[in-house]
């Protein structure tokens, strides 16, 4: 089951354009395009007659038409033309969803229409920073469900095992973990204290010699990341507020929208509080970021295989206790939306 009422990031801005663009959010088949003002519209994929999908259909100015036999919707749903017959069916029209545009990413609202509300689409800190570099990151199809990146999301441990080449470095393994508590979501964190600058970050940090490293990873309802990576030379860590002028600061977000209960669409982007210009830089940290990225689906996309084959019980470790918490409180928040439409009868 999925929380309804939010906001999921659908695709890149460059992924939707003049065409018609079937996708799977939610298990529900949506087809995207953009009108001829460049607005994003999303429509049901299936024409009510026959349930053809209207992206085998083709896109005639704003309006879409169907392949089969030219039933034409516009961009609220509505059937504005219904080429072999006079009248147009009262029930010809197809949902449409409310769908924004921000921070280079589409994004649609998959519950109730008049519960959309764009001022409450997640924000991206620092967007606007000329001091601030973007790199834009990559997109990743999962054969496994997005619980499973939301678990691994809340586990700064796991680092020291699949990650050893990049994100691992003394204190990534044992180190104790600090849980915070919110409404929107979880953060599990930890600053460890003088230690080597691990190979990933070695090339980008402004300082030499050891580091204090905090580890910040925070996961929204119901499925977007904030790893927050900080670094200060030994000694001048341990306060998020009061950092030295040299901390280096990479915060990563992650956009885990369900396509249904065992695929996931993974879109990323990464932040930098340095050479916001630098291409190269930038080309760095995808690469390094795509590669770490690519371990973590491998060995998810096993964990789901092997979660759903389980001859015996799993079990929980200490480290897990992020990752349940942020599971239980998703369930609350899909129970209650749920419970709603039968407490308004």
């Amino acid at each position: 089951m999925f929380l309804k009422n939010t906001w999921y990031v659908a695709a890149r801005s460059d992924e939707i354009g003049a065409s018609l663009k079937p996708m799977t959010i939610l298990g529900e088949k949506i087809v995207f395009y953009r009108q001829e003002n460049g607005d994003p519209v999303a429509l049901e994929d299936a024409c009510p007659h026959r349930k053809l999908p209207l992206s085998m259909g083709r896109l005639e100015g704003d309006l879409v038409v169907c392949g089969y036999h030219g039933l034409t919707f516009d961009c609220t749903g509505s059937c504005v033309a219904s080429p072999t017959q006079k009248r147009i069916p009262s029930p010809a029209r197809v949902r449409s969803y409310p769908v924004a545009e921000r921070w280079g990413l589409i994004w649609i609202w998959m519950g109730d229409v008049e519960k959309a509300d764009p001022a409450t689409i997640f924000t991206i800190e620092n967007a606007d920073n000329p001091s601030w570099g973007l790199t834009r990151g990559g997109t990743l199809a999962c054969t496994c469900n997005y619980l499973y990146l939301t678990d691994n999301l809340l586990d700064p441990s796991h680092v020291a095992w699949v990650h050893v080449t990049s994100f691992a470095a003394k204190g990534t393994e044992d180190t104790p973990l600090q849980i915070t508590m919110k409404d929107d979501g979880v953060t599990v964190w930890r600053w460890m204290k003088d230690r080597e600058v691990p190979p990933y970050y070695a090339p980008l940090v402004k300082f030499k010699g050891n580091c204090d490293r905090l580890q910040h990873y925070e996961v929204r309802y119901p499925g977007i990341g904030v790893n927050m990576s900080i670094y200060t030379p030994a000694g001048q860590g341990g306060d998020i507020n009061n950092l030295p002028p040299d901390a280096y600061i990479m915060v990563s977000y992650h956009f885990m929208t369900p396509i249904d209960e065992t695929h996931t669409q993974y879109i990323w982007m990464q932040q930098r509080n340095t050479d916001p210009h630098d291409a190269k830089v930038s080309e760095q940290i995808s690469a390094g970021a795509k590669m770490a990225f690519e371990e973590d689906r491998v060995v998810l996309e096993a964990v789901q295989l092997g979660m759903d084959n389980k001859i015996t019980p799993h079990l929980d470790l200490e480290l897990d206790a992020g990752a349940l918490r942020f599971r239980r409180g998703l369930q609350t928040l899909i129970e209650r939306e749920n419970a709603a439409p039968a407490a308004a009868k």
